[in-house]
């Protein structure tokens, strides 16, 4: 009996030794009697034993490899140290498994002389300023190289370019005349702006003070009109208020019966307010030429 409790307690010792739980993003692969069998996904599976073997279990998620840097020469005979990070996951767990012997070593590998490759077309100045370029080459030319391998390339990343010292020096002096050149064309573009400015804000300034001044005149000029038409304007009422009364007068003394000798002394003394001194030279009618020797003789007498 002891042995039968025995044997069974082997039995249930061995299945649960050869049973498996895949967790999730992961893959086993199964050898069968040294031979590739199958590759076991998510969930629980059960091998034979002793004839059955996991052969690599392999992480299916995206992984992270930061390379140390790795000496490069430039087109211009620079060296210089780059260190790059890859992005790569594991698509075929089978091809991972037997297609290369170490196959982070072998990215390594394979990143240090693609990238040496691709630098070595490349100035010094363009490898600097040409990350994204230099980073799609190497994608590029990793996920074809290492499909063989069940690895995807999703994306690499230089992580750092150190020159030498001597090249960071130049470069550093550069940048610092670089600055000091468009401070200065930025204080010249200043002064500049400013000065025009200034001759915008005179030339506004003048031609507002010549509006001025225009405006000035022509309310000067209405202003003497205004005036001469108010004179001209009093001048001719006083000329019409003179003839009216004249005429009052006239009309008065023929309603008073008075002669014509009246009415020419009358007109003489028109006359006489007419020239007011002023006069250099008066054309008296005939009419009243007569009466003026009249005036005259009688004048005479009365002396």
């Amino acid at each position: 009996m002891l042995w039968i409790l025995a044997i069974l307690f082997i039995i249930i010792l061995v299945i649960a030794v050869n049973v498996r739980v895949v967790p999730q993003a992961s893959a086993y692969v199964i050898e069968r009697l040294g031979g590739y069998d199958t590759t076991w996904g998510v969930g629980i599976h059960f091998k034979i034993p002793f004839i059955d073997r996991v052969a690599k279990r392999v992480n299916l998620k995206e992984q992270v490899v930061d390379f140390p840097p790795q000496p490069v020469i430039t087109k211009d005979n620079v060296t210089m140290q780059i260190d790059t990070v890859v992005f790569f996951q594991i698509t075929d767990p089978k091809m991972y498994a037997y297609g290369v012997d170490n196959p982070i070593m072998a990215i390594e590998k394979l990143t240090a002389t693609t990238l040496r490759n691709i630098i070595g077309d490349m100035e010094l100045d363009q490898t600097l300023t040409s990350r994204e370029i230099i980073n799609t080459n190497m994608r590029s030319a990793l996920d074809v190289a290492t499909d063989p391998w069940g690895i995807k390339v999703n994306r690499v990343e230089l992580k750092n370019i150190i020159p030498p010292e001597a090249i960071r020096n130049a470069m550093e002096k550069q940048m610092k005349a670089e600055r000091e050149r468009r401070e200065a064309i930025l204080r010249a573009e200043g002064e500049k702006k400013s000065t025009i400015l200034v001759a915008e804000g005179q030339k506004e300034s003048a031609i507002l003070e010549a509006e001025a001044e225009k405006q000035a005149a022509i309310l000067r000029a209405e202003a003497e009109k205004e005036k001469r038409i108010r004179e001209a304007e009093g001048q001719a009422e006083a000329i019409r208020v003179v003839q009216m009364a004249n005429a009052e007068g006239i009309k008065f003394l023929k309603e008073a019966g008075a002669d014509d000798a009246v009415l020419t002394i009358k007109k003489l003394e028109a006359f006489e307010k007419a020239a007011n001194g002023n006069a250099t030279k008066i054309i008296v009618p005939s009419e009243i030429q007569g009466v003026a020797g009249l005036a005259k003789t009688v004048g005479e007498v009365l002396k």
